[in-house]
């Protein structure tokens, strides 16, 4: 990092933009400050055209986002910014090519989301998200380090959750939160001891719905991630991420 008195923050966003939006006030609203100074000093980048991730992914495109993606990183090195920030799982599943094309450290969404549940002795737990994350398996890997099952929805519940991410909240309307519920308890009665909300647009329900405790915020947990590496203390969240089980 630069010598700066505290890191420059890069915001990856726009994939979608309102979850941008959001993790942007997560972390102003989270982080502990008696004045303007105190806060993270951030660069947005919002490339909202970027290719879709999970249409990729799962073959229904041939345009690969990765290129935009890391010339987006590349741009926000060269206007200061110190270490990233990615707020949407999907594009998680190219995280180690963009770890490679940058010596810039980038925030893992999924495995803080992880190191978390394990935190909170989470042994299965129920993953609502996109295809792309769901069926690539990538949420699977960070959870599996630290013994935790990932339990996947049914392909019909799985539809459900993509038309409400799609349809729903990418399209600027009302999410079906009774949907989003059933699909949900299904996941419980299959074992899951909590939910990721797995998709940045799904955390925007728990920001205007109240969801029951054993739901787990992705975006939360990398706000409160992104406010410690960049040196400042994250106030308000009601999980912790100590990660003393972890080391013990």
């Amino acid at each position: 990092m630069s010598n700066k008195t505290s890191p420059v923050l890069g915001i990856l966003g726009g994939l979608g933009p309102m979850a941008t939006v959001y993790f942007y006030e997560l972390l102003t609203s989270h982080t502990e400050a008696a004045c303007d100074q105190d806060h993270i000093d951030i660069i947005i980048n919002s490339h909202a055209t970027t290719p879709d991730r999970s249409a990729f992914i799962t073959g229904r495109s041939d345009e690969d986002p990765l290129a935009v993606m890391v010339d987006d990183i590349r741009r926000m090195k060269t206007y200061g910014a110190d270490l990233v920030a990615i707020p949407c799982n999907t594009a998680h599943y190219f995280y180690d090519k963009l770890k490679a094309s940058t010596d810039l450290p980038i925030l893992n969404i999924m495995e803080e989301t992880a190191a978390c549940l394990s935190s909170l002795g989470v042994k299965r737990a129920g993953i609502l998200a996109t295809d792309g994350t769901v069926y690539s398996g990538t949420y699977d890997r960070f959870l599996s380090a630290h013994g935790i099952d990932c339990i996947r929805p049914s392909v019909d519940d799985q539809k459900t959750v993509m038309r409400i991410i799609y349809d729903d909240i990418k399209n600027g309307k009302t999410p079906d939160v009774d949907a989003f519920l059933a699909v949900s308890e299904r996941l419980r009665a299959m074992g899951a001891d909590a939910l990721i909300l797995g998709c940045t647009e799904l955390s925007l329900i728990k920001k205007h719905y109240r969801l029951p405790p054993y739901f787990i915020d992705s975006l939360d947990v990398l706000a409160a991630s992104t406010i410690e590496a960049c040196g400042k203390t994250p106030i308000g969240f009601d999980f912790s991420l100590d990660r003393t089980e972890d080391d013990a």
